[in-house]
């Protein structure tokens, strides 16, 4: 099926990051629905060591981050391998942001080690053509968490969380690789509000360049 005429020139291939929580799943499944594009998703389920990761973060961190980064540079191997087939793609992942964890959780020697192998399977790993940063309070982050209900992430503590989010603020507002959206998820609600999703929509279609941001439209009285 193709693509409607309106939608033609949109980014080939889109990126969807923000903190546990935030709504990229959602939000990238939505979008690919729209756009007709294949959707490639994160499996946190299929982490054999990520419970054991939120039920003791130090022994644990390691091994879940490096299933994370073999993972994670195995489908964009995938993506690279088959770009001339399925040239158009909505990811709710980035693979750059693999490093915000490791900084977070691993200590010196085993971040170290994980550079190396980081290093070695990202080369040449494709640049999205836009990527939409959804931020949101930690507060809030910890709320929508608790209310999705997936046990593992039960564990996840508000400390965790409030420096994961500092890391992913920081990570983005030195982020140049290529176009960048940031939305306040807070603000805008692009799962229940059509206009609110409408708007990030048209953004889209304009095919950005740069750095922007999305906020509500003003209210008509």
């Amino acid at each position: 099926m193709s693509r409607p005429d309106s939608i033609q020139g949109t980014p080939r291939y889109i990126a969807v990051e923000g903190a546990i929580g935030v709504g990229k799943t959602t939000l990238s499944k939505r979008l690919a629905e729209t756009f007709n594009y294949e959707l490639l998703l994160e499996k946190s389920d299929e982490n054999p060591f990520l419970e054991r990761f939120y039920q003791n973060p130090k022994q644990h961190a390691l091994s879940t981050q490096l299933f994370f980064l073999f993972q994670r540079t195995q489908q964009i191997q995938e993506l690279r391998q088959n770009d001339m087939f399925e040239p158009v793609r909505i990811a709710d992942f980035l693979i750059d942001k693999d490093q915000l964890f490791a900084q977070q959780n691993l200590e010196p020697d085993e971040y170290e080690l994980y550079l190396k192998v980081y290093q070695h399977l990202t080369i040449d790993a494709p640049v999205p053509d836009l990527v939409i940063y959804l931020q949101a309070p930690t507060n809030t982050l910890l709320d929508r968490i608790q209310k999705r209900g997936i046990a593992a992430e039960q564990l996840i503590e508000l400390s965790y969380l409030e420096n994961l989010n500092k890391a992913y603020t920081e990570f983005f507002h030195y982020f140049d690789k290529t176009a960048l959206l940031i939305v306040n998820s807070a603000e805008i609600d692009l799962v229940n509000n059509e206009d609110d999703y409408q708007q990030l929509v048209e953004y889209i279609a304009t095919v950005p360049t740069g750095t922007n941001y999305l906020n509500p439209r003003p209210t008509l009285l």
